[in-house]
């Protein structure tokens, strides 16, 4: 049975039982700031389990796209792991418990292949329950299972948790009996390879407090509601309903993994590896190369794209991995061109996006490789001779600052040079290499308390929607209106009865033409008079969806909760955002005109007269082409066509072309914006009402924000109309001064800029001949110092730095090579005064050292060679005590 048909017969079951379909959330679009992707089935549902919104079915069933990325050093090891998997879950919220799902369960397991079931044969399946769960166990054995295949276990096996405080409860867990061939018999306490898991039934009855660790944790409870959170794992299931070992056996891998196979001539052992550590090298190679293709498919189409931090370096690591895991099967060409249309086939049938937007994601992929194997070229080469003095000078460690060049200079990602490392026994100063990465690892810490606060306290705020539901958003139609303030939380995070004149406090009302701050629009700003008080808005925020809340300042009187009041945006302001988000919807829409499909948002700034726009594309965008997309949306502008915004299921929207934003989270129901016949959108933003009303559109500027993710900036209305205006004064004035008309201003700057840096190099080398002019003079003027030739001397004030170092040179070599010779140059420019020393080696075999000497005058402070060495940084009045520093303790040493 074809992975595809398993999902569907899946999703066709629990359906006919009264379950809503619910789409796999794209893999990065999760509300947790502690995740990366999501990791399980149950994620999208958290809100719900923990009662922070009220779900809008009771039954929902669900195929979920994961990324575990733990196991991505695992991948390859054993025939289980992978980063990217699919898991099947069914959920019911306050609805059915431990007998109906342990029956939907059982009846989708065992039921014929001809009724729509998995036809498994049911005296092969063993349960598990939790080991004092005796509900379980008798629902169990009214199933018709004998109580000797009913296993017993503890918590490490059977409770399950999210990890942290909050709902959790028993499992019910179900493997299948593979056969003698795959182990000893006794049932999964004997042996999990021969007995897999493939569903686990979690019963959440309960609430844990003072989690220490997986098995330590302190259980409170039965919780109000019981929940069931049910995943099965479609790999696994899939692993035994086409009869193969294991997961890099399925339809939608093996393709993968046979053709990278033919490509490095490898033999593949289709039952090697049960065990961690007993695979081939090859083996775990190529696993690594299907598993890794695959995930980077799945990421890309979901609007990955690699990049230096977050989730675009889980890609570019796993993209990377799968090159060089290549490179070492033998194959020099190129991996992805050869492997992720193979990836793609294998996935189309149960997702059919990849195929229609497979340009798009092959584009990021190829491009990444080419990128990747000059990265690989010239730091392979530098690491592979650093990895051999290291084991030539007897150490176990690559140094520190061995890998922070290869990571700094040549782009060698130092997860790639721990493994070259491991691969030939020795280790990596990562400590030093830390402590080099300062600046990285301090953006890192910052990142890191950014995501712990995803599990602050709520409650305030979901008492306030508890007590009134979901806050009616009214903006749409209106810019003022009557409403009651449902709450008032203040300074601490708490709840208030009242606020005063001066106070900062977040105030709800029960509905607002406010619109929260969401889609890269700005929140709108404005006043509510409340009672005798009047609070200034001055930001608007969901904290927790469905939750309007306006962050204010109290300006007058005093206002309370419970109150009458009435709320007024600042309607200039709405205006000018809303000509900014009707702008980006036209240039998002013309650069995918001009770039193609794949120029899809990456993110955007709606603001007040001005807009931000970052895209997806791999290089720079010519100034032509920029022009042309200017040009075409003001075009657009005087068409003055209708904005229509409606609301209709995610299919239909799909169905006439709307585009949807790549990580984004949808509903069942959308809301889509039309620019005529131009553009259209799956947006929550407010808009203008005709595309005239924006006026102008100038784009300013674009330029690179990362890796494959272009950005332009752009002005609208009249602040475009400004700009411009400043623009002709500026060109007006250059043309008088250059006396030609205005379409030559560009051409004559053009003409006087060169010329000034013609004259520039003139002057430099004028200047390098009038510092060197006296080398031979100076030379002859060497003083004795007990033998040494010694010339201290001060450059021409403002020389070049390689001037004074050049005339440092000149001066030793025309002094007798036989004779010792030091020479110190010391110059001022710009305050500062810099020292240069020369030795030459007649003076070197008298103990003599340039950068002993510089260091000597500078109080430590300097770099180089015993040859020529040279400092700086202090005043430049202390270049004669410098001169002086140096002579002096040349005449002693020698």
């Amino acid at each position: 049975m074809k992975t595809a048909e398993i999902k569907r017969r899946y999703l066709a079951h629990f359906e006919a039982n009264g379950h809503t379909v619910v789409p796999s959330a794209p893999l990065p679009a999760i509300d947790d700031p502690n995740l990366l992707f999501i990791n399980a089935g149950m994620v999208q549902f958290v809100p719900f389990f923990l009662g922070q919104r009220t779900p809008p079915y009771q039954r929902a069933v669900s195929v979920q796209k994961c990324i575990r990325t733990p196991d991505i050093d695992e991948v390859g090891k054993t025939s289980r792991h992978g980063t990217f998997f699919q898991m099947n879950g069914n959920f019911s919220f306050g609805d059915y418990f431990k007998a109906e799902a342990i029956r939907l369960a059982w009846t989708l397991s065992t039921n014929p292949v001809a009724d729509g079931g998995f036809g498994l044969d049911p005296e092969r399946i063993w349960p598990t329950v939790y080991f004092d769960d005796d509900e379980a166990f008798e629902l169990w054995r009214a199933i018709g299972v004998p109580a000797e295949r009913i296993v017993r276990r503890g918590k490490a096996d059977n409770y399950w948790s999210m990890g942290i405080p909050g709902p959790a409860g028993p499992c019910s867990e179900l493997f299948y009996d593979r056969g003698p061939e795959y182990g000893k018999d006794g049932g999964p306490e004997v042996d999990e390879d021969r007995y897999m898991e493939y569903w686990n039934l979690v019963f959440m009855q309960n609430e844990i407090t003072d989690v220490k660790s997986k098995t330590d944790f302190t259980v409170v409870g039965p919780l109000p509601k019981q929940n069931i959170d049910t995943g099965m794992g479609l790999e696994r299931i899939a692993s035994i309903l086409q009869g193969v070992d294991n997961l890099y056996e399925i339809d939608e891998v093996k393709p993968i993994l046979d053709r990278a196979a033919q490509l490095s001539g490898k033999t593949y052992g289709a039952h090697s590896g049960h065990v961690a550590g007993e695979s081939h090298p090859d083996d775990v190679r190529l696993r690594v190369v299907a598993d890794h293709v695959r995930t980077a498919l799945m990421l890309i189409g979901d609007g990955v794209t690699p990049s230096n931090d977050g989730r675009g370096y889980v890609l570019r690591r796993i993209m990377r991995r799968a090159i060089r895991a290549m490179r070492l099967l033998g194959w020099e060409g190129a991996t992805f061109p050869e492997l992720l249309p193979v990836a793609r086939d294998c996935m189309a049938p149960s997702y059919p996006e990849l195929a229609e937007e497979f340009g798009r994601i092959s584009t990021y992929a190829y491009a990444e490789e080419e990128t990747f194997l000059t990265t690989l070229r010239q730091g392979t080469t530098i690491l592979d001779t650093a990895l051999a003095d290291t084991k030539k000078s007897g150490a176990a460690k690559l140094s520190g600052d061995k890998a922070f060049q290869l990571h700094d200079t040549y782009g060698f990602p130092i997860d790639l040079t721990l493994e070259i490392a491991q691969e030939q026994g020795l280790d990596v100063d990562q400590e030093g290499f830390r402590r080099l990465m300062a600046d990285q690892r301090a953006r890192a810490k910052a990142d890191a308390k950014a995501r712990k606060t995803g599990h602050a306290d709520l409650s305030a705020y979901r008492n306030l929607l508890d007590q009134g539901g979901p806050v009616e958003f009214t903006g749409y139609q209106e810019v003022s209106r009557e409403s009651r303030v449902r709450g008032l939380i203040g300074s601490g995070g708490a709840g208030v009865d009242a606020a005063s004149e001066g106070d900062y406090v977040e105030l709800v009302l029960d509905t607002t033409p406010f619109y929260a701050e969401g889609g890269g629009q700005q929140a709108d700003t404005g006043l509510i008079n409340v009672g005798g008080g009047q609070v200034e808005v001055v930001d608007v925020q969901q904290p927790i969806p469905g939750l309007i809340v306006h962050k204010a300042r109290v300006v007058r009187g005093e206002v309370r909760a419970g109150e009458a009041g009435f709320a007024e945006i600042d309607v200039t302001r709405r205006k000018a955002i809303s000509r900014s988000h009707t702008a980006t919807h036209l240039v998002h829409q013309t650069m995918r005109a001009f770039l193609g499909e794949s120029a899809t948002q990456a993110g955007s700034l709606n603001a007040p007269g001005r807009l931000r726009f970052d895209f997806n594309t791999p290089g720079a965008v010519p100034p032509s082409v920029l022009q042309d997309v200017e040009q075409q949306v003001n075009e657009v502008l005087l068409r003055d066509l209708e904005v229509h915004a409606f609301i209709t299921s995610q299919e239909e929207a799909r169905r006439l072309g709307a585009m949807a934003l790549f990580g984004e989270k949808y509903g069942d129901e959308v809301r889509v914006v039309e620019v005529g016949d131009y553009a259209r959108e799956l947006c929550g933003g407010t808009h203008v009402a005709r595309s005239g009303q924006l006026g102008l559109v100038k784009i300013l500027n674009e330029q690179s924000v990362g890796s494959g993710v272009r950005r332009v900036e752009a002005l609208v209305g009249i602040d475009a109309f400004g700009f411009l205006a400043k623009e002709h004064l500026l060109v007006s004035r250059l043309s008088e001064l250059f006396r030609v008309p205005g379409d030559q201003v560009a051409d004559r700057v053009e003409q006087t800029v060169t010329a000034l840096r013609d004259a520039e190099k003139e002057l430099e080398k004028m200047r390098a001949q009038l510092v060197l002019g006296g080398a031979s003079a100076l030379a002859g003027q060497a003083k004795d110092l007990r033998g040494v030739a010694f010339v201290g001397t001060e450059a021409p004030e403002g020389a070049a730095t390689n001037d004074v170092r050049t005339l440092a040179q000149e001066i030793r070599g025309k002094i007798d090579s036989a004779r010792p010779a030091v020479v110190a140059v010391a110059a001022r420019a710009n305050g500062k005064a810099s020292l240069i020393v020369a030795v030459n080696a007649a003076a070197k075999s008298r103990g003599l050292a340039a950068n002993d000497l510089v260091k000597g005058a500078l109080s430590g402070r300097g770099g180089g060679n015993a040859d020529l060495a040279q400092g700086g940084g202090v005043p430049a009045d202390q270049v004669p005590v410098l001169l002086a520093a140096v002579e002096k303790a040349v005449g002693e040493a020698a």
